[in-house]
């Protein structure tokens, strides 16, 4: 994971409170400050250029393909991956790997949803009847 690097000078009650917590989340201090810097930092509403580019090309695409990423679901191993990396957060914590692991396929899922979504948006305005998706959801 790439990034930059930034020194600051902490409190010494707040660094034994990161302390604790990254001991408990079996994390180091610096991934627990990550974590908990975006978990407080707003997330802004602009998607990486690249998936963009790929929602903008569903208007390209025609029915068929379109009703086939409409349908197509999060791989079902994947799926059980990230539900067992969530079942595991919520008993115990998640080491650094995993929590990378867990972002990751967040990341993959909800690429996939917003795809699957536009793909329907792309079809409800070519005046098909898209209800049939709902109930795949």
């Amino acid at each position: 994971m790439g990034g930059r690097s930034v020194t600051i000078e902490v409190p010494e009650y707040l660094y034994d409170r990161l302390r604790r917590r990254a001991e408990e989340a079996r994390l180091s201090i610096e991934a627990e400050l990550v974590q908990t810097l975006a978990s407080t930092v707003p997330p802004d509403d602009r998607l990486e250029p690249d998936l963009e580019d790929v929602l903008a090309s569903l208007a390209l695409l025609d029915d068929e393909a379109l009703w086939h990423l409409a349908r197509k679901r999060f791989p079902r191993g994947s799926a059980k991956r990230l539900q067992s990396l969530h079942f595991k957060l919520q008993r115990e914590g998640l080491t650094e790997e995993e929590r990378l692991i867990e972002a990751t396929l967040v990341d993959e899922y909800e690429r996939a949803m917003l795809i699957r979504a536009q793909a329907a948006v792309q079809l409800k305005q070519r005046g098909h009847d898209v209800a049939s998706l709902a109930a795949r959801a």
